[in-house]
């Protein structure tokens, strides 16, 4: 059994809550998923699991969080829309919660034209709102999209993702008013580089009453160059990563950038402890998992509230 409190008791309670990432391998390989998962255990209070991330073939979520719910561990399962359709979709929510998968990611998907099967059919039925919605009725309601009941709901937590940094700042609450109307219970958010910006946004977000009706991570990715910071900025769509940020890595000596942009992690945690509206923070060390427990210590999230 897991020792600690789930993700979504430990929001409802008040506790500044911290997830983390974990990509599934290019095989089906379970130790691989458990290995990674070790290294961020009792260092979280829940695991995201990617549903192919940047449209690459890889282990697939739902087995992956079974995976992680067999070795006591809270997963967060990311579903995104681009591979399923509506039938698929709620299958897989039926079958989620029956394993006992208590958290899901609802998103729309990068596109598979920057994957590793370009020529794959995007399906994309049903869109990330849509998405929200219909699990919010199947739980909620008992329903699924057309009205037929269901022998037992399922019981999820339901998340959202959110992109601060893109333009209109104003277009970019409405559409996170838009995915908490239609049943997000929690948000994890675009990597922040950008802090005032990120700031402005928590700000409007909070002024509509947005902060009271879901929970809001803020998401952060701990650099391991200047090469990654200039190619976030200029390669990544929708990242914003300012300058300066890009000019204190490079003012770094080479072998020593790994450790600036841990530093930088943990700046940016701290900043966001102090934000009202702020509930939590969920850290993408993409392929760096053994990067977790460094950055959430020296950001002075340990330990983690265990369950009662």
């Amino acid at each position: 059994m897991s020792n600690t409190r789930s993700l979504k008791k430990t929001l409802q309670q008040g506790h500044f809550a911290v997830t983390a990432e974990c990509g599934p391998p290019k095989g089906a390989d379970a130790e691989a998923v458990l290995q990674k998962a070790e290294l961020l255990r009792g260092k979280v209070d829940a695991i995201n699991v990617t549903d192919n991330q940047t449209a690459i073939v890889r282990m697939c979520s739902l087995a992956s969080c079974a995976l992680l719910k067999s070795a006591g561990l809270e997963p967060v399962l990311q579903m995104v829309v681009r591979d399923r359709n509506r039938i698929a979709l709620q299958s897989d929510i039926l079958g989620a919660s029956a394993l006992g998968i208590e958290n899901v990611l609802c998103l729309s998907g990068d596109h598979q034209v920057f994957g590793n099967q370009p020529q794959a059919v995007g399906v994309f039925d049903l869109d990330s709102i849509q998405f929200i919605q219909t699990v919010r009725a199947m739980r909620d309601e008992g329903i699924i999209l057309g009205g037929e009941p269901l022998t037992k709901p399922p019981d999820l937590f339901i998340g959202a993702a959110a992109n601060p940094f893109g333009d209109p700042m104003r277009f970019r609450v409405v559409r996170l008013a838009k995915k908490i109307q239609a049943g997000a219970d929690f948000i994890q958010t675009q990597c922040i580089y950008n802090l005032g910006r990120f700031e402005q946004w928590i700000s409007e977000a909070r002024d509509r009453g947005l902060t009271e009706k879901a929970f809001i991570l803020g998401g952060v990715t701990p650099l391991k160059s200047a090469g990654m910071a200039k190619y976030m900025k200029n390669r990544v769509a929708g990242m914003d990563v300012p300058d300066d940020v890009i000019k204190r890595m490079e003012t770094v000596p080479k072998d020593k950038q790994r450790e600036e942009g841990i530093q930088i992690c943990v700046e940016t945690i701290e900043r966001l402890k102090e934000m009202p509206g702020v509930s939590g923070v969920h850290i993408m060390a993409i392929e760096w998992e053994e990067a977790v427990g460094e950055i959430v210590q020296r950001a002075g999230l340990l330990p983690r509230p265990e369950a009662e």
